[in-house]
């Protein structure tokens, strides 16, 4: 049996309100890859920042490399070889890739001066063995958001830590740069690193995980062999129940009636002339490879983005739609991938949150807002949606992504929006708490509501909608009923091999422009099976 590298036994923390963890127990060997699993709220994290050094427990012994430790800071923690990537970026946009690698550790040449082109040299190295095409001088906001993940990574290889702690670190990555960095996982278990793997993508951890530990609701569950143990069981001891279904049962079909048409829609070379229908009732899927133009389009109907051109009808009349507050106004709403920037003020209360983009509902005579009227709107949603929160007061900043994307919801219903725009709404999010988004989107179609759902997950789009849109490099490739298509077919014209031939021209057309009949109901395809 392989050396204990890291021992975690009985540990203990709690917050205002919250027992984050509970005499939880954790070990982690040299040279293997270590999942930990939960929902939302289970404690992960927790203990990762307890073992990083940013929090100090409350209770129980943590020992590491045979000696017990109790880092007093992440610096500690990073000198004693424990390193950390954050599922939330911690760069600094402005410092070039190279800089934001070696911030705090720069070398410097004899007189005491960084050395920026050792600097540079040596991030270039570490970004080969990434296999990432990344000029190291270059200013990281010029980069995307899947480039700086992987400067994220980059920066905790640099540390030859023998630890490594990954914390969602494919949530922002392609497939292919997925791909390369599972590589790097493997060559860093050969060399007897311990890695310690958090993710909510399970499918992933068949590629990479020796063992997986679950936690549920602060608490230690069970450790097993990864290859003695099957999905099913690791779902049920995460959510404590047994989850018979992936996604909801459907309980309606969209009507005919349309509630909004996008036609044409150009912005620059990013969308090039996009046109659909979204019926009353309907789950409408957008799908596509990264730069695709998925959530460019969608922030364009929002008016988050400029148009060129185009036109965006709403149940048969012509909208001015030039910056979201009309979009807003018009019952449109758009719930960002980025919740905690765009989507939420994660440092303002949880009752301040849901009523904010409705404040004269919850407002006295000249513009005072009412502290038992927003306290009231809040209760209502917090009971319909089941948020997790010990109190109506909590900071946003407190709760789990699960519930925080339950608030960003919320806040729209609040406003009584009857076009809902998801952009990765499950992305960071448990099974069990996807389940719950799930079942709140099946209800609001149910409703009458029109919800186009953005997802990379193909299993997603193909468990959720009535029909998918699939883009390719800013064009509309397909409009397809998910009843009658597959993910083989999706990736094909989301790569640009498909064609709107016989299959497309007419069917596109009669889905997306004519608006010919209403899209029928879909069963989801295989395992996903409604």
């Amino acid at each position: 049996m392989a050396e204990v590298l890291l021992h975690v036994e009985h540990v203990s923390k709690s917050f205002p309100g919250v027992q984050a963890l509970d005499a939880v127990s954790f070990e982690l060997r040299r040279g293997e890859v270590h999942a930990l699993v939960g929902e939302n709220g289970a404690g992960k994290s927790t203990l990762m920042k307890i073992l990083s050094g940013v929090y100090r427990p409350d209770g129980g012994r943590i020992v590491y490399k045979g000696r017990e430790v109790r880092f007093q800071n992440a610096r500690e923690s990073a000198e004693a070889g424990i390193g950390i990537i954050y599922q939330e970026l911690n760069l600094v946009p402005h410092l070039s890739v190279a800089q934001n690698i070696y911030l705090g550790r720069e070398p410097r040449s004899l007189l005491g001066y960084i050395d920026d082109r050792k600097m540079n040299v040596d991030a270039a190295r570490i970004l080969r063995e990434l296999n990432v095409d990344i000029d190291p001088a270059v200013r990281l906001n010029k980069l995307s958001i899947s480039k700086q993940q992987m400067v994220e990574i980059a920066k905790a290889l640099s540390k030859d830590s023998e630890v490594l702690i990954m914390d969602e670190p494919t949530s922002a990555l392609t497939e292919t740069e997925i791909d390369e960095l599972f590589k790097v996982i493997h060559k860093l278990r050969s060399r007897g690193v311990g890695i310690i793997y958090i993710s909510h993508r399970l499918d992933e951890l068949k590629h990479i995980v020796d063992r997986i530990t679950v936690f549920r609701d602060g608490r230690y569950i069970s450790t097993s062999d990864y290859a003695s143990i099957g999905m099913e069981e690791i779902i049920n001891k995460m959510v404590g129940r047994k989850l018979e279904n992936l996604f909801p049962e459907r309980r309606n079909l969209p009507t005919e009636r349309k509630l909004l048409e996008v036609r044409n829609i150009v912005h620059g070379t990013v969308l090039k002339g996009i046109s659909f229908d979204l019926y009353e009732g309907e789950i409408l899927g957008i799908a596509g490879l990264m730069g695709a133009g998925r959530s460019e389009l969608a922030r364009a109907v929002f008016g988050a983005d400029p148009r060129d051109s185009g036109d965006i009808i709403r149940e048969g009349r012509k909208l001015d739609i030039r910056s979201p507050s009309d979009a807003i106004r018009n019952g449109i709403a758009y719930l960002s991938e980025n919740r905690k920037e765009e989507g939420l003020a994660v440092k303002m209360r949880l009752d301040q949150n849901v009523t904010m983009a409705n404040l004269g509902e919850v407002s006295r005579r000249f513009g005072i807002i009412s502290g038992a009227r927003e306290l009231e709107a809040t209760r209502t949603y917090v009971e319909e949606l089941d948020i997790r929160t010990p109190s109506l007061l909590q900071v946003i900043n407190n709760l789990s992504g699960g519930n925080q994307q339950k608030v960003v919801i919320a806040k729209w219903l609040f406003r009584d929006s009857r076009i809902l725009i998801f952009d990765e709404p499950t992305r960071g999010i448990d099974v069990g708490a996807k389940y719950a988004i799930y079942e709140l989107i099946e209800r609001l179609a149910r409703e009458g509501v029109g919800v186009i759902l953005i997802s990379s997950e193909l299993p997603e789009i193909l468990g959720m909608t009535d029909r998918v849109l699939v883009l390719h490099e800013g064009s509309l490739t397909a409009t397809l009923r998910t009843a009658d298509t597959s993910q083989e077919e999706i990736l094909n014209y989301a790569a640009g091999l498909g064609s709107l031939g016989a299959h497309g021209a007419s069917a596109a057309l009669a889905a997306s422009a004519s608006g010919a009949g209403a899209p029928g109901r879909n069963a989801a395809p295989g395992a996903s099976a409604r």
